[in-house]
């Protein structure tokens, strides 16, 4: 007999069956013989009916290809013209810090507004130029507000949109959108992440080929361009040196307008625009809260500064407040540096280990010379993570010495330190602190050249490159694990010591930690006394200045109030 059955997979049918017919005891020799027959293909009578309709508009249009191009889906391009752009505040007035970056811009304004006065002295006007900078730190919105100065149409996409998984479809978008952007000439095209697309070419290929193609596209398209297209090219990414070489040439993407995340100078601006868009409490002098809020928010980008306003504004919402006051925007620092709040049942030990951990760092960042200024301590759980943490008052500094980073690694051994002097014993608490400790040796010795094994040399890796591309030899990679562990058990002797010797104080902390939950830099002070070196750090000295003046305004305000009420 034989028998028919419609099946998915060979190989699991085939298993199956091999498995049912042992069950049954059958002998090997009288298992069933599978014979396979591939379906007759059912769609041709569809291909059939869809060429002849084909065929039908080419007869009446004679443009076939148009046909094709107008049926297939468009990438979602945001197209915004001069009058749009101008309503949405976009212009370089609106846009807080970034001065140095729009300054580089106006090159491209001044060319979008009159490019004869370019093109009458024989220079090549320019095609196109690179936004590069962390996410967050305004590319979209310069390049926006470039077009507002220049009073031309604005069109946004990202290198997302072009990656698609028919083959032909991302370069037939991009020559849709030069398309769109010639109709309107003069204009401003910003594509944004064009590392999506802009990555550097292999020659092995690996199945980016649809990929290529669509960079091959841009590439082309740009070279189109002359004095009279009218047509500037700006592009976002965060990853410039993942870009191919082919996309950063003269005539293409040769400018650089690198922005970076804001100073404190410019965080102070961009609070200003912000604090403007919610109900500041009234009796609050708004000066000293930008300066107070610009020292806390070192290393934050002008996306994460809007999004604390924000935060504090739905803070004061939920807790029926009139008006949004100086706590509610403290705690969205915090919440956006360290997480929100979170609800942990801990055990009484546990709490204990976490208090004495985090009062191990206070104390070596207390005492040593080169660590940031604690601000506050807390063993409170946070979203993050964290079972409880320490907040510093960072300051904006590019330039490390040695000495800097071992103080620094130093304090972030302080935790898993005093675990092991006050119970004799170690938990996994220290996980992203030795994580952290482990980048940064890594990163003195093979990208610094602070070490002895590899002296003056620099080894940094390319983003996204695996680990065995690297240029060394296996036995100078055993050095430089050598060495880490060597610098490694120096510094967390070095850490010992002092905490050996603070171990009054540790316990005190500690224990008052774990009474309160929660200290503040005074409270910590009262316990531990003055801090050796804070006359040394200008952000502290401004922002204590503002922190008295803010309490002086607040006696002021409520003596008045108290006059009143007499």
């Amino acid at each position: 007999k034989r028998y028919s059955i419609q099946i998915n997979s060979k190989e699991v049918f085939e298993s199956q069956l091999e498995h049912a017919q042992h069950e049954l005891g059958i002998p090997y020799h009288k298992y069933l013989d599978v014979y396979y027959k591939e379906p007759r293909f059912q769609g041709l009578e569809v291909i059939l009916l869809l060429g002849l309709i084909a065929f039908q508009l080419y007869k009446k249009r004679g443009d076939l290809k148009s046909f094709f191009e107008r049926s297939l889906p468009r990438p979602p391009v945001k197209a915004y013209t001069p009058e749009q752009v101008k309503n949405n505040n976009a212009k370089f007035a609106d846009i807080a810090g970034l001065e140095e970056a729009k300054l580089e811009i106006m090159e491209y304004v001044s060319f979008l507004q009159d490019p004869q006065s370019f093109t009458r002295l024989g220079a090549t006007t320019p095609h196109g130029a690179l936004l590069v900078g962390p996410p967050g730190t305004g590319k979209t919105l310069l390049a926006k507000a470039t077009a507002a100065e220049a009073g031309v149409p604005f069109f946004s996409t990202a290198g997302s949109d072009f990656v698609e998984m028919y083959s032909g479809m991302g370069a037939l978008r991009i020559r849709s959108l030069f398309e769109a952007a010639r109709k309107n000439a003069p204009c401003l095209l910003f594509i944004d992440e064009i590392d999506a697309i802009g990555r550097k070419r292999t020659a092995s290929g690996g199945g980016s080929g649809e990929r290529e193609n669509t960079l091959n596209q841009l590439l082309v398209e740009m070279d189109g361009f002359n004095s009279e297209t009218g047509v500037v090219v700006l592009a976002g990414t965060n990853l410039p040196e993942s870009l191919d070489p082919a996309l950063l040439r003269a005539g293409r993407f040769d400018r650089r307008v690198n922005i970076d995340k804001p100073d404190i100078q410019s965080r102070k601006q961009i609070f200003e625009v912000y604090l403007k868009k919610i109900a500041l409490d009234s009796s609050l002098n708004q000066e000293s809260v930008t300066e107070r809020m610009a020292a806390l928010t070192a290393g934050l980008t002008g996306a994460d500064i809007a999004n604390i306003t924000n935060e504090a504004a739905l803070r004061a919402a939920r807790m029926d407040k009139k008006a949004v006051d100086l706590e509610d925007l403290e705690v969205s620092v915090e919440r956006s540096v360290v997480g929100l709040q979170r609800k942990l049942v801990l055990s009484h030990e546990e709490k204990k280990t976490i208090a004495y951990h985090e009062a191990g760092h206070a104390i070596l960042g207390w005492f040593l010379e080169h660590t940031q200024p604690l601000m506050k301590l807390s063993i409170i759980p946070r979203g993050n993570g964290a079972l409880g943490y320490a907040q510093y008052l960072p300051k904006d500094q590019f330039l490390y010495t040695k000495a800097q980073i071992d103080d620094i690694i130093c304090m972030a051994l302080g935790g898993r330190i005093a675990e092991e002097i006050q119970f004799n014993r170690i938990t996994t608490g220290a996980r992203d602190d030795l994580d952290r400790v482990t980048k940064m040796l890594y990163a003195q010795i093979t990208k610094y050249g602070m070490g002895d094994t590899v002296g003056p040399l620099s080894f940094r890796q390319a983003r996204g490159e695996r680990f065995s591309a690297c240029t060394y030899s296996e036995r100078t990679a055993e050095g430089i694990d050598e060495e880490v562990r060597s610098e490694s058990s120096r510094l967390y002797e070095r850490g010992k010591s002092i905490i050996h010797e603070k171990k009054d104080l540790l316990v005190l902390l500690a224990e008052e930690l774990l009474k309160k939950e929660v200290l503040n830099r005074q409270e910590v002070a009262q316990l531990l006394g003055p801090r050796p070196f804070e006359k040394q750090d200008k952000v502290l000295e401004m922002f204590d200045a503002v922190t008295k003046k803010m309490e002086e305004e607040k006696k002021e305000r409520d003596g008045e109030k108290e006059e009143e009420q007499k």
